[in-house]
């Protein structure tokens, strides 16, 4: 765990971890699968106090190289904490007639509350895109700026209605995500700002820049949404690892 040393974060003990894993199964929460030699997403299939089984990924070259790994790192998001913990390595075992990972349960944990969500933020090409109809009736359309399971930054190309205000509500903001898919939500406008840039030709540009809280998130929806998260923060781990 990165930056913490707080010990309110730490759960310790077959029960304490069994419990807080089996709350992640309960919502059949992502968990993101990581060591040495990659990364991929799965969920938890079975949780006691000796064991956890986790699905196979969807990649079979990814699963033989989880097999080999030591030391993988398991980390996921739910209701508000980050889970982290580490496993010594997994074995392979059959769950309900389907092949799985299977590893000893840790003696601990963190679950890291969290004032704000992990965020990411999405490619420059292609676009995503939001809309909304305002209060007074009218509609606009965002550019998506960043993303968690708490609420988004969107950049407007003209100016918002006068009158808007930290507070207001908007029911059914459109969240288009191209091959992600698309989300419809309520959300609570947080704040009103100004994002800057200086253009190519050395010229300061300044762009709305909103920023919005999730009323509420559906389990269901917020599972399709931290897919995307995990999607995306992927994406952008691969980018940087070709520009190094």
């Amino acid at each position: 765990m990165k930056e913490v040393d707080n010990e309110q974060f730490l759960k310790r003990g077959p029960l304490a971890v069994s419990n807080t894993l089996k709350d992640l199964l309960k919502s059949q929460t992502p968990v993101m699968v990581s060591h040495s030699r990659g990364q991929f997403i799965s969920k938890l299939l079975y949780v006691d106090q000796q064991q956890l089984i986790l699905d196979y990924g969807s990649s079979s070259f990814d699963n033989q190289l989880a097999l080999t790994a030591e030391n993988i790192y398991l980390t996921a998001d739910a209701q508000g904490a980050r889970i982290e913990l580490t496993v010594p390595s997994f074995s392979s075992v059959s769950y309900e007639n389907l092949p799985a990972f299977s590893a000893a349960l840790p003696e601990t944990l963190w679950a890291i509350q969290r004032r704000e969500f992990f965020r990411v933020y999405p490619p420059l090409d292609p676009i995503f895109w939001c809309s909304c109809v305002w209060p007074d009736g009218s509609t606009q359309r965002f550019r998506l700026q960043d993303l968690s399971l708490g609420g988004i930054g969107v950049l407007c190309d003209s100016e918002p209605p006068e009158g808007l205000a930290p507070g207001d509500i908007l029911k059914n903001l459109q969240v288009e995500m191209g091959d992600y898919g698309q989300f419809q939500m309520d959300v609570q406008l947080i704040s009103i700002g100004k994002r800057s840039v200086i253009s190519s030709k050395n010229e300061m540009l300044v762009t709305p820049r909103l920023s919005f809280r999730f009323s509420y998130v559906p389990p269901v929806q917020e599972r399709q949404l931290q897919q995307v998260i995990f999607a995306l923060e992927r994406l952008a781990r691969e980018k940087a690892t070709r520009f190094q």
